[in-house]
């Protein structure tokens, strides 16, 4: 039983405890939470971690569904409104073949809610636009707008819904031409955008040679509209992008839809109406035309809310389906001819579209890198410039003191 000073000093082994911990989170963690080896299931610390940060993949996976609703009920819109007015104006089917007063009746349903969504319930920003702008930028593309509608709505009484679309897949070749006549120092000339223009025209000019229903009045309609709408989207870019003037799909149609309805009003009454008129079985289904129109504006707010919810590149992706969907339903219901000759000029356009929205989109994040890189060199600068002010407001501050 004899012990030394030092034995006396050091407690058994046996007797060694650790401290009880009174945190009931703490205390409940075993050690084998951190030292378990991976391979043999997920330790409980880490499960624990999951699920703390399941709330930001829940957010992830949110935002996602919303885009992809969004991106369902542009394409169900925008598909509703292609064959909707196809059903109207087809001599066959509806046989209103007035596509000035259907255009009129667009504009005049969507200017009614354009001006109750800014002005009424104020759930849209208005934005202010001068009348020296507005006469000398706006009334001219409310001018290419209402003979791009025309036109195209007159394209359905002669073509059929899946030609119609081919042709409308000549846009770029349009915008890249027009773009590069009217300002060829922001838009320079590259082979590799020529080929790619060139293979998208290749592939419409394919699908027109494997036309059963071609005509050439219709044909000539359709690229009259592209061209004009494409000229639209240019002097859009030009006149109002370029003084820091944007418009979305809603204040669009705010300023725009009133000058189309005064613009085609005198076409209107030397075309169509003395034929309006004259015909007794011509009739104004309120049904019709209510949800046809309501269709069109339903459309707009679309646009507005998948550019804004997504992106344009998105919107242009999800175009690509909707043109084959409708080339489905085409041949499907419509019962359009659609030939083996066909589909190679189809799928050669949509091609090429599809690679143009790629380079666009390629071209979009080298601008976005270089607008980063640009701010945090200036953002350096300044940086510098406001510690070396500082460093003198210092060393002045010391000279005063002494």
């Amino acid at each position: 039983m004899n012990r030394s000073f030092i034995d006396l000093l050091l407690p058994p082994s046996p007797s060694i405890k650790w401290p009880q911990v009174h945190n009931p989170k703490i205390s409940k963690l075993d050690i084998s939470d951190l030292t378990q080896p991976p391979g043999l299931g997920e330790p409980p610390l880490q499960k624990k971690m999951t699920k703390a940060g399941g709330g930001e993949d829940g957010v992830v996976v949110k935002k996602i569904m919303v885009s992809y609703a969004y991106v369902g009920i542009w394409i169900g819109l925008s598909f509703t409104v292609i064959v909707y007015n196809k059903y109207i104006l087809d001599p066959t089917m509806y046989n209103f073949p007035y596509p000035i007063t259907l255009t009129m009746i667009h504009m005049a349903f969507c200017s009614s809610l354009a001006f109750i969504l800014i002005n009424v319930l104020r759930l849209v920003d208005a934005v202010p636009i001068p009348r020296r702008l507005f006469l000398s930028s706006v009334l001219p593309i409310g001018a290419l707008y209402s003979l791009s509608l025309w036109l195209s709505n007159s394209a359905y009484i002669y073509l059929s819904v899946s030609f119609i679309q081919t042709l409308k897949a000549l846009m770029p070749v349009a915008v890249y031409s027009l773009s590069f006549l009217f300002n060829h120092r922001q838009t320079p000339f590259s082979p590799y955008t020529l080929s790619n223009m060139l293979g998208i025209s290749a592939g419409v000019a394919v699908a027109a040679y494997g036309e059963s229903r071609f005509d050439p009045i219709g044909v000539s309609l359709q690229l009259g509209a592209v061209l004009f709408e494409a000229t639209r989207l240019v002097l859009v870019q030009k006149l109002l992008k370029a003084k820091g003037i944007e418009l979305n799909p809603i204040t669009s149609l705010y300023y725009v839809a009133p000058c189309c309805l005064v613009l085609l009003t005198l076409p209107w009454l030397i075309v169509e109406y003395p034929v309006l008129r004259d015909t007794s079985s011509s009739h104004l289904d309120l049904f019709i035309f209510g949800s046809n129109s309501l269709c069109a504006f339903g459309l707009n707010l679309a646009v507005f809310l998948l550019v804004g919810k997504t992106s344009a590149l998105t919107m242009n992706v999800a175009g690509v389906v909707k043109d084959w969907l409708l080339i489905a339903f085409s041949w499907s219901v419509i019962k359009d001819t659609v030939t083996p000759v066909n589909l190679l000029g189809y799928g050669l356009a949509f091609l090429g579209v599809a690679y143009y929205n790629h380079a666009k989109l390629q071209d979009m994040k080298a601008k976005e890198e270089h607008k980063k890189v640009v701010a945090a060199v200036e953002g350096e600068a300044a940086g510098k410039l406001l510690q070396a002010k500082d460093d003198m407001d210092e060393e002045w501050s010391c000279l005063i003191h002494l």
